[in-house]
């Protein structure tokens, strides 16, 4: 490589302090890993309780709305499911609207379990709000809605 090839350092550190994709892929990470661990004596992932709580609904839902609110596509969903079948938390319907389609419904199983997890989030949840201070919950929530 030559030295006009080369990228200079402070095109790094540039990017290192304003590269926003990169500061989202972090705190993402921090808060996966936080709420992962308060979950934890639920046997439950904080995306484990993302999709119980995506399936607590007046009418189960069928796959494709869930999978578009959880940014996931069908596959990635259908596997998601797979552990939290096993343990009788959700159960997949054939949706009698649609035969070709399938609804997900939370079990009283699962429907016990997300109540035992809503406190844990609702702590978890303030003390992270509570380090973004009094308008920064929302600007944040708001910024990150415009760009998903």
């Amino acid at each position: 490589m030559s030295s006009h090839d080369r990228l200079p350092y402070a095109t790094t550190l540039l990017v290192r302090d304003h590269c926003l994709c990169l500061h989202v892929q972090r705190a993402a990470r921090a808060l996966a890993r936080r709420f992962d661990e308060a979950f934890r004596p639920l046997d439950l992932t904080n995306g484990q309780f993302s999709l119980l709580m995506s399936l607590n609904r007046p009418e189960p839902p069928p796959m494709g709305p869930v999978a578009s609110l959880l940014a996931m596509d069908r596959t990635t969903l259908t596997a998601a499911l797979k552990p939290l079948e096993r343990r009788g938390l959700v159960r997949v319907a054939m949706d009698k609207k649609d035969r070709r389609s399938r609804i997900l419904i939370l079990t009283a199983k699962g429907r016990e379990l997300l109540a035992r997890a809503v406190p844990i989030w609702e702590k978890n949840h303030a003390a992270v709000e509570a380090k973004l201070g009094d308008k920064g919950p929302d600007n944040l929530r708001a910024g990150l809605m415009a760009v998903s």
